[in-house]
């Protein structure tokens, strides 16, 4: 999955919105401008090409206001679908915001 593709379809609002993710973009205080922007100013950060119905990948880019957001989304056919966003807690990653951290046991 390539960043330049995700944007190009961001331009054509060629996004599937679904419930799940516009339910947690509620509860978590982020619009879907926010979203779109991350993605625009953003970078893949890990990818999943197993995932289904279609491969996605986290992404990290910055919201409206300039924050830090993870962004997850499938790539289909002609289509992004949105999975979910969420401003990343720094107790889960390292200080670029593109590492997870290590699970101490």
């Amino acid at each position: 999955m390539d960043i330049v593709d995700l944007q190009k379809l961001c331009d054509s609002e060629a996004i599937r919105w679904t419930g799940h993710v516009l339910k947690r973009l509620l509860q978590r205080d982020i619009s879907q401008a926010d979203v779109i922007q991350a993605i625009q100013s953003g970078e893949i950060i890990e990818q999943y090409p197993d995932d289904y119905p279609y491969p996605s990948c986290l992404l990290l880019g910055a919201d409206v206001a300039g924050d830090a957001l993870h962004v997850c989304c499938g790539r289909g056919p002609g289509e992004l679908w949105m999975i979910t966003a969420y401003h990343p807690d720094p107790d889960e990653w390292e200080a670029d915001l593109k590492t997870r951290k290590k699970v101490q046991q």
